[in-house]
């Protein structure tokens, strides 16, 4: 097991490698000039030039790039180009929303997507079954943000049941907190919720069709038992894997969820950001989500002997 970790670390190191320095050619090769943007409309070639130079962007790729890799390495991501604040600082304010959407999405998306699919393959073909396959044909082809709006039109103002948008820090209260994360966490976990409870669906029955799950039931096991200690646990490897999926894959969702309901967090960021041409920032969140991508995948792989014993590395 310490020989594996070891090299998939190894493994991770060579890939962020690959990842920063891809990002770093893409949004310097990308058209746009952010000494341009900044100095705004009005100003002149001077200007612009004089800018260019205080950023460091007249260097050469390699030259830039290489700086921006050692201070990375030091745990220093740059500074804003468009605001002049410590990148660090910029991401650090912007956590608790993403966090806080992100959490309270994958624990929603988790217990009701496996209960559904446990549900679906114990009364396969039944009411609840095809209940679950219209639900996630739905999940699937309806985007985020329309489903957002729909949320905003139908629980906010209809009905006024809920805030709009916008976000209250967990230090005002859990009460205003968890009321502004409702909608976002309900538009955002709805696809989350149809993708894993097909697979954790398909897993059980794969796992219901086997002969020792036959006998089981015919030496009398209860159906919790048969469910949860013999079914579930054979089919955890592909619901686990999936869930890692999902939560690696949450931030594309989180950025269109934070647009449509104004959260001031990570997502939003990265929006302003690319709009300012503000290369630091992309370059330091694209670098930090691909490292927690990489991270989830290693963690999901780890577990795997938790859920069944036959695997070792």
């Amino acid at each position: 097991m310490a020989i594996y970790i070891l090299r998939r670390m190894v493994s991770t190191l060579a890939v962020m490698a690959m990842v920063g320095m891809f990002v770093f050619l893409l949004l310097r090769l990308a058209p746009g000039d952010p000494a341009a943007i900044i100095a705004g409309k009005s100003a002149t070639a001077e200007m612009i030039a004089g800018i260019r130079k205080q950023l460091g962007l007249n260097d050469p790729l390699p030259v830039q790039f290489l700086h921006w890799a050692f201070g990375i390495l030091r745990g220093n991501l740059g500074t804003s180009i468009f605001s002049g604040r410590p990148v660090l600082e910029l991401i650090s304010q912007r956590l608790e929303p993403t966090l806080s959407l992100s959490i309270l999405t994958m624990i929603l998306s988790v217990s009701v997507g496996v209960s559904f699919g446990i549900l679906a393959a114990w009364r396969s073909g039944g009411l609840v079954d095809r209940l679950l396959t219209a639900f996630s044909a739905f999940g699937y082809s309806v985007p985020v943000f329309v489903i957002g709006y729909f949320f905003i039109y139908f629980f906010a103002i209809k009905m006024h049941w809920l805030p709009v948008q916008g976000y209250a820090p967990i230090g005002e209260g859990l009460g205003p907190w968890f009321v502004h994360l409702i909608l976002p966490t309900m538009a955002l976990s709805l696809g989350y919720i149809a993708f894993i409870a097909r697979v954790t669906r398909a897993s059980m029955l794969e796992v219901l069709s086997e002969d020792y799950m036959r006998t089981a039931a015919a030496k009398g096991a209860s159906s919790y038992a048969m469910l949860f200690h013999h079914a579930l646990k054979n089919a955890g490897v592909p619901i686990l894997t999936v869930i890692g999926i999902s939560f690696a894959y949450l931030i594309g969702g989180v950025v269109l969820t934070e647009t449509v309901f104004n959260i001031p967090g990570i997502g939003r960021l990265v929006v302003d950001a690319i709009n300012n041409r503000d290369y630091p920032i992309i370059q330091s969140v694209l670098i930090l989500t691909s490292g927690l991508y990489v991270l989830i995948n290693l963690t999901v792989d780890l577990a795997y002997t938790l859920i069944d014993p036959r695997i070792r590395y």
